[in-house]
């Protein structure tokens, strides 16, 4: 691979759309800049494939030292001048999601690949040739995937962009009766875009989350799409069940955009090891499922990496919680609970934050699950007949029902 040299103070035009001096290293010191041609040329198909207004490169050729000031080790692609940081634009002017940029460019051929903030709008680049890395720095720097598309839930054709658009990182938070009286319009007018609710505990019906009722119906009131949970205290699959047969009580009649979970965090449950905590996660999942739910699974990080067999990691709607700056985990995740200490407008205290990186709703409401299929009347008011009572000379008659304010009509035959 070729790799030019350039002074300082050079102003070549590398190609259409890339100088020289966009590559320059961002420290104090006048040294040369490294660019590898394949970085340019493939940039250059990036700019093509988006139809980009443009491509800002935050970061190009790095100094060792300059490198390590920043967070790096000396040694990476940036030194080499293979790689930059970039964030592009469509031709409305508006960033392109970083999700879009990473799948374009795996199919382009760039070696390393990774979204590299919590807005999912800029992206690293580069041209090595060997240890292919997919990442995604939000959550770690290890390879997250060996498939952007499948990492972000992005179909490939005329609709990827559509879809990335859709499923930039998404703020929510999730809730129980011991966060107290919500504003859920203040709430989302501080920007959050999705909550899951507790929908209880245990396995008896009087253990439903004594606000769940109330969250659910305020929260739908001011168009906040929502999720549910169940925390559990089972330490055998047969127990596991039953919590599942409790938990979907609860939830008919109702619709969520987003993933039912089985929430296990008990250090009873973990103590019974890995095979049977792995057995109750597919026990309570598939009662879910074969009630029409789309399942998935809470766990702290540490705990899920020792008591989930293989299998698991991948089967179910994972969401994983780590506390900090970065999720340590090198799997595919579909929402990471960041904090237990939010903030947010119209919650008293203290509130449990996440991101979400795939486009639930779609999902869910596409395979008709959590309340959305097509022959489901979801939390419908009681029928009230609008024509006259059936004459009892009669077998038969054509009557006009009212459902969620649309009417329907139909014969009805005596029986």
């Amino acid at each position: 691979m070729a790799v030019k040299t350039y002074k300082f103070g050079d102003n070549t035009q590398l190609s259409p759309h890339f100088n020289v001096q966009e590559f320059r290293c961002k420290c104090s010191q006048h040294h040369d800049i490294l660019i590898a041609e394949e970085l340019v040329d493939k940039l250059e198909k990036l700019y093509a494939k988006l139809d980009c207004s443009k491509i800002i490169i935050t970061s190009g050729m790095r100094c060792p030292s300059y490198d390590i000031s920043i967070g790096g080790n000396g040694g990476g692609q940036h030194p080499l001048g293979k790689a930059a940081d970039v964030v592009c634009y469509n031709q409305n002017g508006d960033r392109i999601s970083s999700k879009l940029v990473c799948c374009t460019a795996q199919d382009l051929g760039f070696g390393g690949i990774a979204n590299i903030d919590t807005s999912y709008t800029a992206t690293h680049l580069d041209v090595r040739t060997s240890n292919i890395w997919y990442g995604n720095e939000v959550i770690n720097y290890h390879t997250v995937t060996d498939d952007f598309y499948k990492y972000y839930g992005i179909a490939r054709g005329s609709t990827a962009q559509k879809s990335a658009e859709k499923s930039t990182a998404l703020k929510g938070i999730d809730v129980s009766v011991h966060n107290g009286s919500i504003n859920w319009n203040q709430v989302k007018a501080d920007g959050v875009q999705f909550a899951i609710l507790r929908a209880g505990y245990g396995r008896e019906a009087y253990q439903k989350d004594q606000r769940f009722e109330e969250y659910y119906r305020n929260a739908k009131a001011v168009g906040m799409p929502v999720g549910s949970y169940w925390y559990s205290y089972a330490t055998s699959v047969e127990e596991a069940k039953i919590e599942a047969q409790v938990c979907i009580s609860i939830l008919q009649g109702k619709q969520f955009e987003y993933p039912i979970y089985f929430d296990l965090e008990e250090q009873k449950a973990f103590a019974t090891g890995k095979y049977n905590c792995s057995a109750m996660v597919r026990a309570f999942c598939g009662e879910l499922e074969n009630a029409g739910y789309f399942a998935g699974l809470y766990m702290s990080r540490s705990p899920f990496n020792s008591y989930m067999e293989d299998d698991i990691k991948n089967r179910y709607a994972l969401w994983l919680a780590e506390y900090g700056s970065q999720l340590n985990y090198s799997g595919s995740v579909g929402m990471w609970q960041k904090s237990s200490t939010g903030r947010i407008a119209g919650i008293s205290g203290n509130v449990d934050m996440n991101e979400c990186y795939i486009d639930y709703a779609e999902k869910i409401k596409s395979a008709g699950l959590n309340g959305f299929s097509d022959c489901q009347i979801v939390d419908a008011p009681p029928i009230a007949p609008v024509a006259p009572a059936l004459p009892k000379s009669r077998n038969d008659a054509t009557v006009e029902v009212s459902i969620n304010g649309e009417t329907y009509s139909g014969k009805l035959n005596k029986q």
